[in-house]
């Protein structure tokens, strides 16, 4: 097990301003998944993105990790930034991400509590799955490749209508899923299948949004309600316009969500 190095993507520079952090869904890359919803959030926010291991403009991992450590990766990469005057410690700083992205705000919620002023967790649970079916899609994806997932996520990522509405969104975003590579994939997988947050929301200091899809066979509206009803500073909110992929598929709802939301955290931590 190891850290996994992660490469940040700086989607709207503007260091006046908070700072924004988005996480990937499994599969995707973050400029094809977060591109759309940026013209909604850079009048509020620096937008910093990362890939997974594998996806987009992060190398492969080497070897498996846990959640844990990915959140780590995340706090390693924002210090990195920090370091090289990216990102103004001294700002208010934000988290959101979408389905493994969004468990690892929930993962960097219970490991670094007050890193972030807040955070969000789109499209994601505090356990996303079982640890049988996430070992099984990493062997098939490490043998076959990501193709052999493309039909499935597909029909899992989108709200009905969305793809023949939305083709260039859509190929983009499963452009990316092919070409994932297939072990950094697996890796990932693995440690969704270790991942169980739902017993360590009550002690979770920070203030959390919950955003759900409603069309989301994945992680349905239900999960984001747990979440919300367990963590002590947690809110959750159904976005009925959307399935996985909230803020590619509705970029104008989940900024306006996420906007709302941090400048409540911010005029909380103000008053």
């Amino acid at each position: 097990m190891s850290i996994p190095a992660l490469t940040p993507t700086l989607l709207h520079p503007a260091a006046d301003l908070p700072t924004l952090v988005l996480g990937p869904s499994l599969g995707t890359g973050s400029l094809a998944l977060w591109g759309p919803a940026v013209p909604y959030l850079k009048d509020h926010f620096q937008l910093v993105a990362w890939d997974l291991p594998g996806h987009g403009e992060s190398a492969p991992s080497t070897a498996d990790f846990s959640m844990a450590e990915l959140a780590a990766g995340v706090i390693s990469m924002i210090k990195a930034l920090e370091t090289d005057g990216v990102i103004n410690p001294a700002a208010p700083l934000f988290y959101a991400g979408v389905s493994v992205g969004g468990a690892t705000a929930l993962q960097l919620a219970n490991d670094f509590p007050g890193a972030f002023a807040g955070l969000s967790a789109i499209c994601s649970a505090a356990k996303i799955g079982t640890p049988a079916g996430w070992e099984e899609r990493a062997e098939l994806v490490a043998k076959a490749g990501t193709p052999v997932v493309l039909t499935g996520s597909a029909e899992r990522w989108f709200a009905p209508g969305f793809i023949e509405a939305n083709p260039v969104i859509s190929t983009d975003l499963l452009h990316n899923l092919q070409d994932a590579d297939r072990f950094a994939y697996a890796h990932v997988c693995r440690a969704l299948a270790g991942y169980d947050l739902s017993e360590a929301l009550a002690s979770m200091p920070d203030p959390i949004l919950a955003i759900a899809g409603a069309h989301d066979a994945v992680c349905p509206p239900s999960d984001a309600q747990f979440i919300a009803d367990n963590a002590p500073h947690a809110r959750a909110a159904t976005i009925d316009t959307v399935a996985h992929l909230a803020p590619a598929e509705d970029p104008e709802a989940t900024a306006a969500l996420l906007v709302e939301f941090f400048a409540s955290v911010t005029a909380e931590k103000t008053a």
